[in-house]
């Protein structure tokens, strides 16, 4: 009964905000994360509006938009950090809007922020083991050492040990902040502008760690501005405007969609 009443709930607040009752949107047998009728409200603005998305094994998806879109918003919903007002995201066939983030985690979800949310009173190691005992109860210290020292060398940090965290380069604040969801054990990572403010030799290498990741099986979606660096690595993008949904496509197929190219990357098609 209790699942009946959560459905006429999630229909009623649908119809309320505009979004069909039922969507009719079919998601790719192989999609790992599937968001059906995702709408979420700040007082009067909707943040993000009745958006369907899936996203698939195995690709780097692409998330992009002009400031305000409500691309942060979406990946928040995804992890838990925000209640949905309307909606329901599945991760591997398992319902996982409602969760708290930590449960979102342990499902094998990591992500990142736009601001490296890294422990500044930790070394680097430090910050990178705590995400290696989150990711499974009951782990030793001795397997999550050995597993900090392989991520380590994973995204490339030997050098900077003996650094304060405070005093790493942003570049590297970002690659630390990766490492430790990494240390979780995800099957599916969210980035969020991992790209931002990095010059073009440290865009390069951020591009390179990515695709590292996706080599190593885990499913990426990510948020960028920098357009060379979507345009490049990413299988599919998907595009927000005002919190809708407006296209997706493959790189070439987003770079010629004429509303894109008015709406977010300016000119004319």
């Amino acid at each position: 009964m209790s699942d009946l009443n959560e459905i006429l709930l999630e229909e009623e607040a649908a119809a309320d905000c505009g979004c069909d009752e039922k969507s009719t949107f079919v998601p790719d047998a192989d999609a790992v994360i599937v968001g059906t009728n995702l709408t979420k409200r700040f007082g009067g603005m909707t943040a993000v509006d009745c958006v369907d998305f899936e996203l698939r094994e195995g690709e780097i998806l692409g998330l992009i938009g002009p400031n305000g879109a409500g691309k942060s918003t979406l990946f928040n919903l995804v992890s838990g950090f925000l209640p949905i007002d309307v909606g329901t995201i599945t991760f591997n066939g398992v319902k996982i809007s409602g969760l708290n983030p930590d449960r979102i985690c342990h499902l094998g979800l990591g992500r990142t922020f736009q601001a490296a949310k890294n422990f500044p009173d930790m070394n680097i190691f430090d910050n990178i083991r705590i995400g290696a005992l989150f990711g499974i109860k009951g782990k030793s210290y001795e397997q999550a050492d050995i597993e900090t020292e392989e991520i380590i060398k994973f995204v490339g940090l030997e050098k900077y040990l003996k650094m304060a965290v405070p005093d790493l380069p942003l570049a590297i604040q970002k690659q630390l902040e990766v490492a430790r969801a990494l240390a979780t054990k995800p099957t599916v990572i969210m980035l969020d502008e991992l790209m931002a403010g990095l010059n073009p030799a440290e865009v390069d290498e951020a591009m390179a760690l990515v695709r590292k990741i996706r080599s190593g099986g885990i499913t990426v979606l990510m948020i960028e501005h920098v357009m060379k660096a979507i345009m490049a690595i990413c299988d599919r993008i998907i595009v927000l405007h005002h919190g809708r949904l407006i296209a997706e496509g493959t790189p070439d197929e987003i770079a010629n969609n004429p509303e894109v190219i008015e709406i977010y990357l300016g000119g004319e098609a």
